[in-house]
């Protein structure tokens, strides 16, 4: 059996940026345990794989694999996906915007895509509102998963969990000097967050390097060995929701450019938009460029 793959570096629009992702824009016939098996083959943070919609409304349907597992929901899936189907003529664009909607294990999930000159550019809108929780482990703990101490971490913003159909720990640092610095401890890790909700944590300075960017994040994962996303747009997903429930946040639009990455040598720049009306954060949407890097056949 062969397959046709493409890979692409998403949340960017230069190649070797961004976060890596392979696409299988036709993959009837592949069952989990062979889907899980190439995820791990690319070893990429996700790989998706696109099969005909069970509604016929709907575009595609989507399955994603990190390494390790199947996930719900993923951002740079998502994004990738919808820019790689345009550029491969498997959907076609009409007009200014085009619409479509991808069934995945979270629900439907649906995408704006457009073409800016020779750049792709996709914007989902989250299937589900942010779903919120406190976290028990205490802020030293938590500072020393990353070899941080407490005065590293900024009181003024919460420390909570939040998902958008997959949940990340929101932990604000000082600055990015202190971000530059963070040092992974896994046995901390699994120390202290070994029972709760999330296995994701998203470190974040309202400092900037690019001037149009409002915040510097980095994300790390348990589920790819306690490494690094260049690029996390389920996260950027759940960092609206997480801002917007904030008193500091008034009602009206959210709107955000946030860059991570860069300590990888992979930078990255995520659109986040959001409304907040009456102290609820709805109608989440993130949005990047794709860049497509290779095309190649998979024998299996």
């Amino acid at each position: 059996m062969e397959l046709v793959y493409y890979t692409t570096d998403v949340f960017t629009d230069k190649r070797f940026c961004g976060n890596q992702l392979a696409v299988f824009p036709n993959a009837e016939g592949l069952s989990s345990i062979e889907m899980q098996a190439i995820a791990r083959e690319f070893n990429f943070s996700e790989t998706v794989f696109v099969f005909p919609p069970k509604n016929c409304g709907n575009t595609k349907r989507l399955k994603i694999f990190t390494p390790e597992s199947e996930v719900p929901f993923a951002g740079h899936p998502t994004i990738g996906a919808a820019c790689i189907l345009a550029a491969s003529s498997d959907i076609t664009l009409k007009g200014q915007e085009t619409k479509i909607v991808f069934e995945e294990e979270v629900g439907d999930v649906p995408v704006m895509v457009k073409r800016e000159g020779d750049r792709l550019y996709a914007q989902l809108t989250t299937a589900k509102e942010p779903e919120f929780k406190s976290c028990t482990a205490n802020l030293g703990d938590i500072a020393a998963i990353f070899s941080l101490s407490e005065a590293d971490v900024v009181k003024d913003y919460p420390i909570k969990a939040v998902s958008c159909g997959l949940p990340f720990l929101f932990v604000p640092v000082k600055s990015i000097q202190e971000m530059q610095r963070v040092k992974v401890n896994p046995l901390k890790w699994k120390e202290c967050l070994k029972n709760e909700w999330e296995q994701q944590i998203y470190l974040f300075t309202d400092e900037a390097i690019n001037v149009d960017c409002q915040f510097h994040v980095r994300m790390f994962a348990a589920d790819i060995g306690f490494g690094e996303d260049p690029a996390t747009g389920s996260a950027a997903a759940a960092f609206a929701g997480y801002l917007g429930h904030l008193s500091t946040f008034a009602d009206g639009p959210i709107c955000l450019a946030i860059e991570q990455g860069l300590e990888m040598g992979r930078p990255s720049k995520l659109f986040v938009r959001a409304e907040k009306n009456n102290g609820v954060v709805s109608k989440i949407r993130v949005g990047g460029y794709s860049v497509l890097v290779s095309r190649g056949v998979l024998t299996i």
